[in-house]
């Protein structure tokens, strides 16, 4: 039994974009990347403009992106009678007295791990103007498509999407899970969920209604996915799809906290969170927190920190709110003083990746990644755990007497400026090892350490053995070195810079 009667005409629907390849693709090569990115800025005259020679294509744009009107007659024309019809009838599309039509949902294409996908979901407000309502189902924003980047796209068993909204995590699990569990406390957003992977031909997929993990009380998964309700401010809800009614970022911890109870051993987790900072304590001290004492890897990511004055700013024109407007300055000062109350001063947001290792002590590892990088994040997390497991199964002999290669790709930089002192040429200012893939990551090193990497072959000396050469060539103690190396060297394993020959799936 299907819970909406959208969820029968979604397929149909679909069939209409693909035979007329309205995909993401088709409409960057229709409008041309400058309008494309217009659209993207949410700028609709400048859309229309592009879109006013009166075909078929141009009117599937106008009519399911704008949601711009069109009378009855046309709107058979562009998708068929029989489907107009059913539309209206199923309040996809309302019809006015006179006969004229507006699409009230969003049927956007998406490239969802490379598979041209529909999400349906209710309209952004910046293309009708309505301010998002409490019961507002979101479709794919810029925190969805990064949660997507940062997920492992790999076979796996079971996977759990936690508070699906739209269905757009689980949409990129499609083809790589042997069955999706998704769950969401919004009726509304399932029904949609539910039209989102019938489009997709993704029928098996099982939805469950409830709070948090209250669907699954008592199951275990290969793999979970969640970007919960984590916007961070006063406990209460007055949008379903961002507000968790905890206090603070609560509802980041509960999702953090309780995922591991719900991961099958090796089961990783991905989610999206926000955390606040505070004098008491660092926000790495915080969330480590959230992490129970065994059972867990944990990898925390910090992309970006907002001070309390702009996330409140930003969160209150996500719903359309001016903040120069007097409902704006009394939500603003509403959610500052619960912020000066709480001592926070501000806001950060980022991926959280876990990872169930069983009954071994807790391991939690929060660093910031503010670097650019595009490539996609999900592989990386999955070589992270394994070079963490790794580690974690290895003391130091074992680390000295194993063999390591550069990463393809790492880069050695040396850095210099120019020498304020002298007033002519340029010292050294630092001497840093990079990757060129990935996250990006940089480490800056002393040559010491640069030369051991240098010396690393896959067939050649251990570590320790390359430490014992190096230290009899300059003349220092080998103990000694061994000692000050181990903590780099450590580091680059962690990630990624120098690999382990005996690691599976090795670079």
């Amino acid at each position: 039994m299907t819970r909406s009667p959208l969820t029968h005409l979604a397929p149909e629907l679909v069939r209409v974009f693909q035979d007329t390849g309205f995909t993401a693709d088709g409409i960057a090569a229709y409008v041309g990347p400058d309008v494309h990115a217009a659209l993207y800025r949410r700028e609709p005259a400048v859309v229309r403009r592009a879109t006013a020679d009166g075909s078929r294509f141009a009117g599937l744009i106008r009519t399911f992106i704008l949601r711009d009107p069109l009378p009855a007659t046309a709107f058979a024309d562009l998708v068929g009678a029989s489907l107009a019809a059913s539309l209206i009838d199923a309040r996809v599309a309302d019809v006015d007295p006179h006969g004229t039509v507006r699409v009230t949902l969003d049927v956007q294409p998406h490239t969802i791990v490379g598979v041209n996908r529909w999400v349906f979901s209710d309209g952004d407000a910046t293309f009708t103007g309505q301010a998002p309502g409490a019961d507002h189902v979101v479709g794919v924003g810029g925190a969805s498509l990064s949660l997507l980047q940062a997920t492992p796209a790999t076979p796996t068993g079971s996977v759990l999407d936690l508070g699906t909204g739209s269905g757009v995590q689980a949409l990129g699990q499609v083809g790589y899970a042997e069955s999706i569990t998704a769950t969401d406390i919004h009726p509304r957003a399932l029904d949609l969920a539910e039209a989102t992977f019938a489009g997709a031909g993704a029928t098996d997929i099982e939805l469950l209604e409830g709070p948090w993990f209250e669907p699954v009380a008592g199951r275990r998964f290969d793999r979970i996915v969640a970007n919960p309700p984590f916007v961070v401010g006063l406990p209460e809800v007055g949008h379903v799809y961002r507000d968790s009614g905890l206090n603070l970022d609560a509802a980041s911890e509960l999702v953090v906290s309780q995922a591991a109870d719900h991961l099958n051993g090796g089961g990783t987790a991905h989610v999206l969170a926000a955390w606040v900072h505070t004098p008491e304590s660092t926000w790495q001290e915080r969330v480590a927190s959230w992490i129970p004492d065994h059972g867990v890897s944990a990898w925390f990511l910090e992309r970006d920190v907002a001070d309390p004055a702009l996330y409140v700013g930003t969160w209150l024109r996500d719903e359309t709110v001016d903040p120069l407007s007097p409902e704006g300055e009394a939500r603003t000062n509403a959610w500052l003083d619960h912020f000066d109350a709480h001592h926070v001063t501000g806001i950060g947001f980022g991926f959280v990746a876990l990872r169930n290792i069983g009954d071994s002590p807790s391991e939690v590892v929060a660093e910031t990644m503010t670097q650019t990088f595009t490539d996609p994040l999900g592989p990386e997390v999955e070589e992270y755990f394994e070079r963490a497991q790794w580690l974690r199964n290895r003391g130091v002999e074992d680390i000295m007497s194993a063999r390591f290669f550069a990463r393809p790709g790492l880069v050695k930089e040396n850095i210099s400026m120019s020498d304020a002192e002298a007033g002519v040429g340029f010292v050294e200012a630092a001497l840093r090892l990079t990757r060129t893939d990935g996250p990006r990551w940089s480490h800056d090193v002393d040559k010491h350490v640069a030369a051991l990497v240098s010396g690393l072959h896959p067939q050649g000396l251990s570590l320790g053995e390359t430490i014992g050469l190096y230290a009899m060539a300059q003349g220092v103690d080998e103990e000694e070195l061994m000692h000050v190396a181990l903590p780099p060297f450590v580091d680059l394993i962690r990630r990624g810079m120098i690999v382990p020959t005996d690691l599976d799936g090795q670079k």
